[in-house]
């Protein structure tokens, strides 16, 4: 009798797909963890303990939702232990430099202000985005903050003009309008009520957004708040996605947050494209952030042409990040000059010194105001909207003492480094605007501390914008209003990607005389 020798398609199936899935499971999930924790426990290096697939995403959910129960006492500054609760156990645990886990990927925290220099400065062999889930791309576009090599060198080129300071001049007018417009609005919301209570992170969110719509993309007001309202719903979205761990491939199931996601993402691509759609029939494209854009889309020189998907992109992009990080710097500004009402006095004269007491601020009379600088980089300093910047290392890298192996994410806690006593000495935690008397560089023990637009070729491009921007506000106000917390303000600083106040920030608005309500 002959014998069979087939072999069972099923175990065929089993041998060729299933164990290789098995195993690459096995090498991402367990031995690459253990393999990176050995290498850095050689370095000194050691953390929490991963826990297979989540890492240590279930510890840090759990650490910060007990943190944000917690309320300050609003006179501290001492917001670290609050925003950031893990990395403050950890340090205390491990050390300044520490490894987690998000999810399977290897985190190293570094707070070492000259490795921190190191990274950010670095040309080549860290990318921005160590994560690259895509609700950060439906969120931001891939644009500059996003893009590596030629493709973030040609972008820097094109949009580089509409940031000189030159144009940013011409911006403190718009600026204003914009501002008088709310001022209107705070006036009818009063009811004839001389004190008048706001909620400044509400009404800076939507004046911020009014300003970069009307200056950037010369869109109207209406277009402005539409894709401001869009965006604010598509980041609650993302900012709950960063404690889920991410599973390649689900983002393309039409789950209930997906289908959320696709439908926003929609709403806003279609704002942006109407936006471009009004300007493309103008017969001049104009000098703003759009217009720069638009003409690079007519170009025919490679290295200075963008596409149409680009160009929504870069708008996305520069929409979010400049409204966002610009009306969180009034927000704790104005906190600051609440609680401080010795320097909102001092700013308030120098204001009525150098533009008068009912005169329109320009650029030249802005420029002159020294004080008011010194205030917003403390604030910058204490309440920085941008609080971490991550890097990944895309080859195996030496930066200073440490061995750092390809994959591998790195946080540079700006929270941390701009206080700590170490670098900007004992009152590291107060407020004292003066420290910035001499520039930034002589602010510090160690030069060059202040990070608060980080540092290096990949420095925010709108950080003048940004100050313009905000010294134009807050010398409007100070010339109309007096500012006092509200009784119902809660100092709770929290982490939404940004820094906001977690139940907003009510303050009562005086206004210094009745010519003032004009």
């Amino acid at each position: 009798m002959e014998l069979s020798s087939t072999i069972n398609p099923l175990a065929l199936v089993l041998l060729l797909f299933v164990v290789p899935k098995i195993w690459q499971a096995c090498l991402v999930l367990v031995w690459r963890p253990l393999m990176l924790s050995r290498r850095f426990k050689k370095q000194g290096i050691s953390g929490p303990k991963y826990e297979i697939l989540y890492g240590n995403l279930s510890e840090m959910k759990k650490m910060r939702k007990e943190a944000n129960l917690r309320v300050l006492d609003t006179k501290s500054n001492d917001i670290f232990p609050r925003v950031f609760p893990h990395y403050h156990q950890w340090m205390s645990q491990y050390g300044e430099t520490f490894l987690y886990w998000n999810g399977t990927k290897p985190t190293l925290y570094i707070s070492e202000p000259e490795l921190a220099k190191q990274i950010l400065s670095s040309k080549f062999g860290f990318t921005i985005i160590p994560v690259k889930r895509p609700e950060v791309f439906i969120l931001f576009g891939k644009g500059l903050s996003f893009i590596e090599g030629d493709d973030w060198a040609r972008h820097r080129r094109i949009l580089n003009p509409a940031f000189s300071m030159d144009r940013l001049k011409a911006l403190t007018k718009p600026m204003v309008e914009c501002t008088l417009r709310i001022f209107q609005e705070w006036r009818k919301q009063s009811n004839g009520e001389v004190v008048m209570k706001v909620d400044l992170e509400k009404e800076f969110h939507r004046l911020t957004a009014d300003i970069i719509a009307t200056t950037a993309f010369g869109s109207s007001y209406a277009e402005g708040i539409e894709l401001c309202r869009s965006q604010t719903e598509l980041e609650k979205y993302y900012i709950t996605s960063l404690t889920k761990v991410f599973i390649p491939g689900t983002q393309y199931l039409p789950t209930p947050t997906n289908l959320k996601l696709w439908e926003l993402d929609k709403k806003v691509k279609n704002s942006i494209k109407r936006i471009i759609d009004s300007r493309s029939k103008c017969e001049t494209y104009g000098d703003d952030l759009l217009g720069v854009m638009l003409q690079a889309a007519k170009s025919n020189e490679h290295g200075r042409k963008m596409r149409i998907d680009e160009i929504i992109d870069e708008c996305k992009n520069f929409y979010y990040s400049g409204q966002g990080t610009t009306s969180i710097l009034l927000i704790w500004t104005m906190m600051l000059l609440s609680l401080h009402q010795d320097w909102q006095e001092k700013l308030r004269e120098e204001v009525f010194n150098e533009c008068g007491k009912d005169n329109i601020p320009d650029s030249d009379t802005i420029s002159k105001l020294k004080l008011m600088n010194m205030v917003l980089m403390e604030s910058l300093r204490l309440y920085g909207p941008v609080i971490k910047m991550f890097r990944e290392a895309t080859q195996d890298m030496k930066i200073g003492h440490l061995e750092i192996p390809k994959g591998t994410s790195i946080i540079v806690p700006f929270l941390k480094l701009h206080t700590d006593k170490a670098i900007w000495g004992e009152d590291a935690e107060q407020f004292k605007p003066l420290r910035f008397e001499n520039g930034i560089s002589q602010a510090a023990i160690y030069p060059n501390a202040f990070l608060a637009f980080s540092t290096g070729p990949r420095a925010c491009i709108a950080k003048n914008f940004a100050m313009i921007e905000a010294k134009t506000v807050v010398t409007m106000i100070l010339q109309r209003f007096r500012l006092s917390l509200s009784p119902e303000y809660k100092h709770t600083p929290v982490d939404n990607f940004n820094l906001f106040p977690q139940y907003g920030l009510p303050v009562m608005l005086q206004p210094l005389d009745s010519s003032s309500q004009r």
